[in-house]
């Protein structure tokens, strides 16, 4: 995954991750790269703001239309993407608010010729100590995504990691969820090459 900002052109879509926690390697972060590295061999470009990177944001404010380098970052390689992975742990039944203010900051795209996420594949992962939070996080998810304009990919990735599912080198160690984790990725790429522009 590349962590530079510069973009060069080829034919490949950019698919760009946004998700994780505070913590260094959590099962968010593991899941989110896992996602785009099948992005990556499904023929897609793939850029990654994690949870250490999302930590560092400003809490998003309508009314002050200043930004930092960070934000600055954030909307113009997501103002470039052909498509999104977004990875959201399941806090209290709904999206982290780490992910959440990265996702209203995307109100900076609102008057671009391509508004929003318009025209881009979603993909929604999410991980959460039990099935309901996975699901109504899910559910919260995929609901951000259509107010943004974004068409969330057929499969959204939902994993119960209350008995752990990633390994010290941060691979799934189930292979239902690891097959959904890629299944999203490819959903992705495969909508972007469609709708390449």
């Amino acid at each position: 995954m590349s962590h530079s900002t510069e973009v060069t052109s080829s034919v490949k879509p950019l698919v760009i991750g946004i998700g994780g926690t505070t913590r260094a390697v959590s099962s968010t972060d593991c899941a989110l790269r896992l996602s785009l590295l099948a992005a990556e061999e499904a023929g897609g470009r793939t850029f990654l703001f994690g949870g250490a990177f999302l930590s560092h944001l400003p809490h998003f404010a309508p009314e002050n239309r200043e930004r930092n380098e960070e934000q600055r970052q954030l909307v113009e390689m997501v103002r470039k993407a052909d498509g999104l992975i977004v990875a959201s742990p399941g806090y209290h039944g709904g999206v982290s608010g780490l992910v959440k203010n990265a996702l209203d900051l995307l109100e900076d795209l609102r008057e671009d010729e391509r508004p929003y996420l318009e025209g881009r594949a979603v993909g929604c992962v999410v991980t959460a100590a039990g099935w309901q939070a996975c699901v109504s996080t899910l559910a919260a998810l995929r609901s951000i995504v259509h107010a943004l304009r974004g068409w969330p990919t057929p499969l959204g990735a939902t994993l119960n990691t209350t008995g752990g599912i990633f390994d010290s080198a941060g691979a799934c160690t189930d292979a239902k969820m690891s097959n959904q984790l890629a299944t999203v990725g490819r959903q992705v790429v495969e909508f972007a090459q469609k709708h390449h522009r």
